[in-house]
């Protein structure tokens, strides 16, 4: 693939979003920004969020699991169901409810304003670094497979791939993002259908769920050793939590399903979802057994992370396939990363600066934009520091891990909101949330150490459960 192919694929690709971009961004204020004027279909919105949940971290990270850790992910995307569920049947009647523009207004209703900021500001961290983790990932493919041959450095890559999404979303927000979404997932499905059938044809495969089921990497339950992380019980439960956190718990997620027209079609769009996203997941980990085979029997040396780019990314499978690899990498990584500036843009917005309390929409809709521009400056940092920091491991793991940490606070925060009655002292909330992800590092390095119990993904539920127990030691004696 010559990098004249790579630039005419990007010009097409953006100059269509950009298109989108125009024709959604008419007319548009704050209300369309972030919440699409509550008009967003059902189905696009479920569609869509197909590609933002997965992203480029899928795309790249999960095939290349496969080689190390089989289909043992499998066993995370059966509890991202029941997660699912739970969003569905209990967080999005709450939030059409309350009639929220940001998810984290039930914490000030329910506890008070410190719980509030406090909830708001995890989930900035957080979204900041997964986000950033997902471009990173992103633009070291495109400067391997693009940049370098050009003598571009790292950073001007970054730059120019941020530059892109605040080009199309600056102005219709949320309602763009629902429409490039669904056109972002549709790319990223057809490339790995592309890809699974070139490889197939490649490996003179007939049957490739036969070839999937008798493979040495097939094994997808791991009942044997309750200390290893992959642990089925471990595995499952960790995939309902994250689900309902990196899903139910996200601005970034929830603010697509607040655009649908009521209750009722947010929950159509979380059921339909929820199936076909459990189906994609199975087509990528059958694509990690098909590169991983294809590697070995071609003398490639590539692993992890690098093992889908090599292969396909590189021409080994013609310049079809790499021209749709290419497509669906974008396609999966700007499908979420677009909708993460804007999910940024809205939690500090309202969150934060509280702009719909400023009397003048001309007003709010200036410090909207400054702070859309200044979120899009703080990715570009972040990612340029994780190029010195980021080792070997799988992308995808370092996410899951970090996301552990990050959004265990806020699990307990809303835990505590919806299945006790009781009030806190407000104040020392973040004290509580601060703590808590400390306190669920330290377990967890003791118990690897002392007893090799490793609760790798599970540390999510017990820093969520570090939080509860923080949170009912400080009660508000007014209970």
């Amino acid at each position: 693939m010559q990098p004249l192919h790579i630039i005419l694929l990007i010009v097409a690709y953006f100059s269509v979003l950009i298109l989108i971009s125009y024709l959604t961004g008419k007319s548009a204020n704050n209300e369309t920004f972030f919440k699409a004027n509550n008009s967003s279909p059902w189905y696009l919105v479920a569609f869509g969020m197909i590609g933002a949940s997965l992203s480029g971290v899928t795309f790249i990270s999960v095939p290349g699991w496969v080689e190390a850790q089989q289909l043992s992910y499998m066993q995370m995307v059966l509890g991202y169901v029941v997660g699912y569920a739970i969003i569905g049947l209990v967080l999005l009647p709450l939030y059409y409810r309350l009639n929220l523009t940001s998810i984290y207004t039930y914490l000030q209703d329910r506890f008070g304003n410190y719980s509030y900021k406090t909830g708001a500001s995890f989930f900035l961290l957080s979204r900041t670094i997964g986000a950033a983790f997902r471009l990173f990932l992103v633009a070291n493919v495109l400067q391997l497979l693009l940049f370098d041959a050009y003598g571009i450095p790292f950073w001007v890559t970054v730059t120019i791939t941020i530059l892109l999404i605040w080009l199309y979303t600056f102005k219709g927000g949320i309602k763009t993002i629902v429409w490039t979404d669904t056109l972002q997932t549709l790319f990223m499905l057809i490339a790995v259908g592309v890809c699974i059938y070139v490889i197939s044809d490649e490996l003179q495969i007939s049957n490739l769920f036969s070839y999937v089921a008798d493979s040495e990497l097939s094994k997808t339950f791991f009942f044997d050793d309750f200390k290893a992380g992959n642990y089925f019980w471990k595995r499952f439960f960790s995939g309902a939590f994250i689900a309902i956190v990196m899903t139910g718990l996200d601005q970034d997620m929830m603010q697509k399903n607040l655009t649908c027209r009521n209750l009722k079609d947010a929950q159509k769009n979380m059921f339909w979802f929820t199936i076909v996203l459990v189906i994609v997941n199975f087509f990528f980990l059958a694509l990690g057994i098909l590169l991983t085979d294809f590697a070995q029997k071609n003398g490639i040396d590539a692993h992890k992370d690098l093992l889908f780019p090599t292969i396909a990314g590189k021409g080994h499978l013609g310049l079809a396939a790499a021209l749709f690899f290419l497509l669906g990498l974008i396609a999966a990584a700007y499908s979420s990363a677009d909708s993460a500036l804007t999910s940024l843009t809205t939690s500090f917005s309202i969150d934060i600066v509280e702009i719909d309390k400023k009397k003048e929409k001309n007003e709010q809709e200036k410090i909207r934009k400054k702070i859309h521009v200044i979120f899009s400056f703080i990715l570009i940092a972040v990612i340029l520091i994780f190029k010195y920091f980021i080792a070997d491991e799988s992308v995808i793991a370092k996410i899951f891990t970090f996301a552990g940490y990050t959004y265990g606070p806020l699990l307990g925060l809303y835990a505590f909101g919806l299945f006790t009655k009781l009030k806190v002292k407000d104040k020392l909330v973040p004290i509580i949330c601060i703590l808590s992800p400390f306190i669920a590092y330290g377990i967890n390095e003791i118990t690897k150490t002392k007893f090799g119990f490793d609760f790798e993904f599970f540390i999510l539920v017990l820093n969520g459960l570090i939080t509860f127990i923080g949170l009912y030691l400080i009660k508000s004696s007014k209970n």
